[in-house]
């Protein structure tokens, strides 16, 4: 699983609302993120595309809460670099939980922008029209640079001033009504548990585990299972047996790090319900069905196919890291066949992937759920199947049948 180095006073970057600020460049974007934010978060200048790569902040925004706030780099940027930075401005609508589109209102909205538009409602993301340096030429707001009537643009929008802070609350509570809906209430294990139970959580401590704590998703386990008065117990493979022989009942629920699946169903008693840390994440992000239906393709794989292995996170690789080492060892063992195997870390994924036969992903802690179900979407849009690395290890294990039976009963 992935691993992010935790501030335990702060919300993880992939639970908070992603708010993306788009538009061309000198619309001002940067200006208007620092007002926002009461913060000097981007660099701000008249030269053109002072922004040349996104920035991202991860904040408290009032009246909505935790949020990450990302200033893209302008869509209208030209020459073979530019065109690197318009595509990474468009990337991010991947991870864009509410769009606010940036416009400056003396010039008025231009092709880039109204593509753009088209792009949210084609997405389903939620978005905040800008009309900013209102207080540049007040004659502007009706006419616009080019004369033409703005009463003719179909979309409902908000008129500021980054440089007086006109409209900027107005702006911030529009963000709020928007966003707040969009708060998810899922739980990663709560509804699956009860006041009192007791959960069991393997966590392996190998090589590849951070030094001094713990990855996120077992964090975050954890907190859910105490978040319902449930009773968290954690152990290592080694200690498990006695672990289980220790309490007087059985547990509700074991859940384990997916790589320890070989071991752990063969401790774990077939009346206890037992899945893992990465499966729990696929609920959790959204993605499970999918992911449990290209599982089966695992054993559909020919010799000279290429499988994409595809991780959230950019942590330090080890020796017997899962991801570049164990897994595609496993797959390999298991289909039988010569495969290729590609990698990607972080905000990367490729946006053709018909090279693929198999995509496998991580669970995705360090991702927002809009933007792993983005990228299990593109997945499915262009006809390769698309899993994770759970629910694979489950699968090879022969046991994926159990390990999804507290989400199917």
């Amino acid at each position: 699983m992935e691993k992010e180095t935790l501030d335990f006073d702060k919300t993880p970057s992939a639970n908070r609302l992603h708010i993306s600020f788009f538009g061309r460049r000198n619309a001002g974007k940067s200006s208007v993120v620092n007002a926002v934010t009461g913060q000097d978060l981007s660099i701000v200048s008249e030269v053109k595309g002072t922004t040349t790569d996104p920035v991202k902040k991860a904040m408290e925004l009032l009246p909505l809460g935790p949020v990450v706030i990302i200033d893209t780099p302008g869509i209208d940027d030209d020459g073979k670099v530019g065109e690197k930075r318009v595509a990474k401005s468009y990337q991010i609508l991947g991870m864009t939980d509410v769009a606010v589109l940036v416009i400056d209102n003396f010039v008025g909205p231009a092709a880039e922008d109204l593509e753009l538009i088209k792009l949210f409602k084609k997405k389903n993301i939620p978005y905040i029209v800008v009309l900013n340096k209102v207080d540049l030429d007040m004659e502007s707001l009706i006419t616009g640079a080019d004369g033409e009537d703005k009463e003719q643009y179909d979309f409902p929008h908000i008129l500021v001033s980054a440089l007086t802070g006109q409209g900027i609350t107005e702006l911030k509570e529009k963000i709020a009504e928007i966003g707040k809906p969009l708060e998810s209430n899922k739980k990663l294990i709560a509804d699956k548990i009860a006041d009192g139970d007791i959960v069991v959580l393997v966590t392996p401590i190998d090589a590849s585990a951070p030094k001094g704590r713990m990855i996120l998703p077992q964090v975050q386990t954890i907190r859910d299972i105490l978040d319902t008065q449930a009773i968290a117990m954690v152990t290592q493979v080694a200690e498990l047996s006695a672990c289980l022989n220790a309490l007087k009942e059985p547990p509700a629920l074991v859940v384990t790090d997916s790589q320890a699946f070989q071991q752990v169903k063969e401790i774990v008693p077939d009346s206890v319900p037992l899945t893992s840390f990465s499966i729990l994440f696929a609920r959790f992000k959204g993605i499970l069905d999918t992911a449990v239906y290209g599982a089966q393709y695992l054993n559909k794989l020919k010799d000279g196919d290429t499988v994409l292995i595809s991780e959230g996170c950019t942590h330090h690789r080890q020796c017997e890291d899962i991801g570049t080492v164990k897994l595609p060892g496993w797959i390999k063992k298991y289909s039988g066949k010569k495969l290729l195997f590609e990698f990607t870390s972080g905000g990367h994924f490729p946006q053709d992937l018909s090279a693929y036969a198999l995509v496998v992903h991580c669970g995705g802690c360090m991702l927002g759920e809009r933007e792993m179900v983005c990228r299990q979407e593109s997945a499915e849009d262009q006809g390769v199947p698309f899993t994770n690395y759970g629910i694979l290890i489950a699968q090879m294990n022969g046991i994926l049948g159990r390990s999804l039976e507290i989400f199917y009963e």
